[in-house]
């Protein structure tokens, strides 16, 4: 690939490929018409975000719009937000590897030497801290309620309660967003920094999920991060669970054990272990995306 080549050029080319893209960066999702679906840009289940995999009615192909928060881009936007990336360099660089373009791997994440986040995630970041910030302790509240059905009694710090989340149900929903209770877990990074946050809608006639479509989205980076829930003694084991009950269930039955949530098949095998860490147990789902983990 030549120097002069541009991220318009990049982009263009990966709209060339967007199902190839889609089924690899995005495997939770499925195909829908002219569209790929997915819960949002960490790659969960869902539909939510729609990508547009082929030009029609004058638009381009590549082109996404996350109907839960409004965001949308070319696919170098969408593939900065599924890497987690800190820097458009290393989105670059995993852009042309999937191209065949890329003449070494992509660069190294070294997590103590990062550049600064760029602005769009910077600003991305700070609104899942808002949103956590807003939220209160989650005993005597519904999401206690739901955790509890679920047999958890494993709390901790990452988790908060916000009674009023702004909600959108589904990518055909044209109104302004509702509201609604909602369980909300800290993403965070091997340094403790928070990188997002998930949403866990509930229905207070039922104490369980809400009966809405995708009930469970992520406002943030996930990538390689986790929700983590320490013991309170430095331990060299880690358990390391997909999803978030699951984990926690584990974590109500081995109580001395610290533990993290990737939340997706994916990002489990994505996560990226803290320090002083020598032996790492696996939570898995028991479904065949956990079983493929």
């Amino acid at each position: 690939m030549s120097a002069g080549r541009s991220i318009a050029d990049l982009s263009a080319d990966l709209a060339d490929r967007a199902e190839s893209f889609c089924r690899q960066y995005f495997p939770e999702g499925r195909k829908q018409g002219n569209y790929w679906q997915v819960g949002d840009t960490s790659g969960a289940k869902g539909q939510s975000l729609a990508i547009r995999l082929q030009a029609q009615g004058g638009r381009k192909a590549g082109s996404w719009t996350d109907y839960a928060t409004g965001e949308y881009g070319d696919l170098i936007d969408l593939l900065h937000e599924r890497l987690g990336s800190i820097t458009l360099k290393e989105t670059l660089w995993e852009a042309r590897s999937f191209l065949g373009e890329a003449p070494c791997p992509a660069v190294p994440r070294d997590t103590q030497t990062r550049e600064q986040p760029d602005a769009a995630s910077s600003k991305r970041i700070a609104r899942t801290r808002k949103l956590f910030a807003a939220g209160k302790p989650v005993l005597g509240t519904l999401a206690a309620t739901y955790l509890q059905g679920r047999g958890i009694t494993r709390l901790g710090s990452a988790l908060r309660y916000h009674p009023r989340v702004f909600l959108r149900h589904g990518t055909d929903d044209a109104d302004p967003p509702q509201r609604a209770p909602a369980l909300l877990a800290k993403i965070t990074d091997i340094r403790g920094q928070i990188t997002g946050c998930a949403r866990f809608y509930l229905d207070p006639s039922t104490g369980g999920l809400a009966g809405i479509e995708s009930p469970k989205r992520i406002l943030g980076q996930l990538h390689g991060h986790a929700i983590r829930f320490w013991s309170g003694t430095g331990r060299s084991d880690l358990i390391v669970g997909e999803g978030l009950e699951n984990t926690l269930s584990v974590g109500t039955a081995l109580p001395e054990f610290d533990l993290a949530s990737c939340l997706t098949a994916t990002h489990l095998g994505l996560f990226i272990p803290p320090p002083g860490i020598k032996r790492i147990w696996i939570a898995r789902d028991n479904d065949e995306a956990g079983r493929n983990a």
